[in-house]
């Protein structure tokens, strides 16, 4: 058997950290290599962390943003890379985006930089967001882009010839773990413990939520949530540690929802859903070098 590797794509530094990071520790333990490829700096966020607001910060936060995901790499046991793109911020209203902003980009042209990562790295899994980046975000939703695009192109003999020799990757999920399901499932066992509901104001919010119907594969990852979290607390600019991420206690997040969830769109492999192994089809051996898909949306 081959060495397994997965590749997740992310918008921002902190993404890889607040979305799917006990599934990555659980196959770091495993000896799986992982990979996070982040496509910008997160240079044009805010500081949402109290403690790290001054005017320093706010001047060197494209260097702290670097520093903080160095360290929570560290934490979950990964490589990780930058694609060097530009953080497009969050425009409101009528605001325009940078002219060069990551999602202002050409999606076919800006997947070459993650053609040479899936070419170079070869992972056989690679899981990024859905169509709609998870939250319309503009850069998760060109990260969703890209990451397709980048996909398919890897796979092409014709396409990148300067990025290396094709390769398929054998498995595709969008990553799910924070749906409406799981903070009404923690919601209800914080209710149930006597603690409140510290999430009614974000189900009112996120409204009615189909994702479910969507999921595919549910990881089993619970006793790697530590693990999370410590990764999620090196991004200090970004993450209040008396906040909303914190707000349930690990042992009742344990047992009201001990997995992070995905969404299969495209396998080289057969499948049989529900899964509960993002490498399930894949384990006695590894991806192959060209394909054809087998599964897909």
């Amino acid at each position: 058997m081959g060495v397994m590797k997965l590749l997740h794509v992310h918008a921002h530094p902190d993404d890889e950290s607040s979305k799917g990071a006990a599934t990555t520790a659980y196959y770091v333990a495993q000896g799986v290599e992982v990979m996070v490829a982040t496509c910008t700096g997160g240079e044009r966020g805010s500081i949402l962390n109290p403690k790290m607001e001054s005017p320093e910060n706010e001047a060197n936060l494209a260097e702290l943003r670097r520093a903080e995901m160095e360290k929570a790499a560290q934490i979950l046991g990964i490589t990780q890379v930058w694609l060097g793109y530009v953080d497009s911020g969050l425009p409101e209203g009528d605001e325009e985006l940078p002219p060069e902003a990551f999602a202002r980009l050409d999606p076919e042209v800006a997947a070459g930089a993650l053609v040479k990562v899936i070419r170079e790295f070869r992972p056989q899994v690679l899981t990024t967001y859905d169509e709609n980046g998870g939250y319309p975000h503009p850069d998760h939703i060109m990260c969703h882009k890209i990451s397709m695009a980048a996909v398919t192109a890897a796979a092409d003999p014709k396409a990148w010839p300067e990025h290396g020799a094709p390769w398929q990757v054998s498995k595709v999920y969008y990553d799910r773990s924070l749906h409406r399901g799981r903070f009404a499932a923690l919601d209800a066992a914080m209710h149930q413990a006597g603690l409140g509901n510290p999430f009614t104001e974000w189900l009112q919010h996120m409204g009615s939520d189909e994702t479910e119907t969507r999921l595919t594969t549910f990881v089993p990852c619970a006793d790697f949530f530590e693990v999370r979290d410590a990764a999620l607390l090196a991004h200090a600019t970004q993450i209040d540690p008396e906040g909303q991420w914190f707000a349930v206690p690990l042992e009742i997040q344990k047992a009201g929802w001990p997995t992070e969830d995905f969404e299969l769109v495209r396998s080289t492999v057969p499948v049989t859903l529900p899964e509960s192994d993002l490498f399930a089809g894949l384990r006695d051996g590894a991806g192959t070098s060209l394909g054809s898909w087998c599964y897909s949306i």
